[in-house]
């Protein structure tokens, strides 16, 4: 690629129309203080960007739901994704010719702030680094769930998000988590991450702490049945703009249940005087050193390929982290 064509032109996968998207050309602008990034791979977060894809954002969370770097707005036209690795081809010799990971979205090369980007640790390879956004939202999640050692733990949802915040959560010294989820074909994987799998009607109880990430109504039901007396329950789901039932007669307040919402657009209060959002990011992008994690990203599809593939992408069941490959 000439260095000149670089510095011009930059190239984005744009949402146009519910499930119809394309790739668009703009110059390329750099202001003083960014850097000049070249992509490598990006990541699909295939439950937000399902909501995203089919215009289900809904008109109150419009700016909440803004993305950095995001071109456009909602429902559409948008340019929308936070996962993204390359290497800095131009930018302070702090940077220069190092590989990255940035939130911006499905673009082959961009400029951003230099404040924006955060090299990535040593042994974190690039192919693996597109779950980083996805991994700080586990860790946000793990924080919420206030688990402890010991703990008895159920995540329902196994998708990446779910499947991270397990992961983390069975780190912990005696404690056992176990994934609950309708997909069968999910088992493996899970035991892959220290893990017990079981389908919806198997489902312990009384569990010290439970994470919904399902973004399903029978999910969050499951998820309350599994809690113990005045046990937490962290919401991780987004629903955009359905409105779930949430069945909160029965023994629901006879058993004290807590419901907690857990989002990463903030660190938990009880760690905010002392956690940024970089600190945070920082310490997900750590955690990616595990090459066990390699299980959660199971397609790849070419950047210009993605108009023709990304429907099916996240229509399919069985995505988990789809990565994109950029030509360089």
């Amino acid at each position: 690629m000439a260095a000149s064509r670089f510095m011009r032109e930059a190239r984005a996968f744009w949402l146009t129309a519910p499930g119809r998207g394309e790739i668009r050309s703009a110059p390329l602008a750099a202001r003083e203080g960014d850097v000049l990034v070249e992509t490598l791979y990006s990541g699909i977060s295939r439950g937000t960007e399902s909501l995203v894809a089919a215009g289900c954002v809904p008109p109150s969370e419009h700016e909440r739901m803004r993305c950095p770097m995001q071109e456009g707005d909602f429902p559409f036209p948008v340019k929308y994704g936070y996962a993204a690795v390359g290497i800095v081809r131009k930018g302070p010799s702090a940077l220069a010719g190092r590989t990255i990971f940035s939130l911006h979205p499905h673009q082959d090369r961009f400029a951003a702030p230099a404040a924006m980007v955060l090299p990535l640790p040593d042994h974190v390879p690039a192919p693996r680094a597109v779950l980083a956004a996805n991994m700080e939202t586990a860790l946000n999640i793990a924080w919420d769930a206030r688990v402890g050692p010991g703990d008895r733990v159920v995540v329902v949802g196994a998708g990446v998000v779910g499947l991270l915040a397990g992961w983390l959560c069975a780190r912990m010294p005696g404690t056992t988590v176990t994934v609950v989820d309708i997909n069968p074909d999910r088992a493996l994987i899970a035991d892959r991450l220290d893990c017990r799998f079981v389908l919806p009607a198997d489902a312990p109880r009384d569990c010290d702490a439970v994470i919904h990430a399902s973004a399903t109504a029978q999910g969050l039901a499951t998820a309350l049945a599994a809690a113990g007396d005045e046990a937490r329950v962290v919401e991780a789901s987004w629903y955009g703009d359905r409105e779930p039932a949430v069945p909160l007669g029965r023994a629901f307040h006879a058993r004290r249940l807590s419901i907690v919402s857990s989002q990463v657009g903030r660190v938990p209060v009880d760690r905010r005087p002392r956690w940024s959002h970089r600190r945070r990011l920082e310490a997900a992008l750590g955690l990616l050193v595990n090459d066990r994690l390699d299980c959660l990203i199971n397609g790849e599809t070419p950047f210009l390929d993605l108009p023709n593939c990304y429907a099916g992408i996240l229509a399919d069941p069985a995505t988990l982290c789809h990565r994109i490959a950029y030509q360089t």
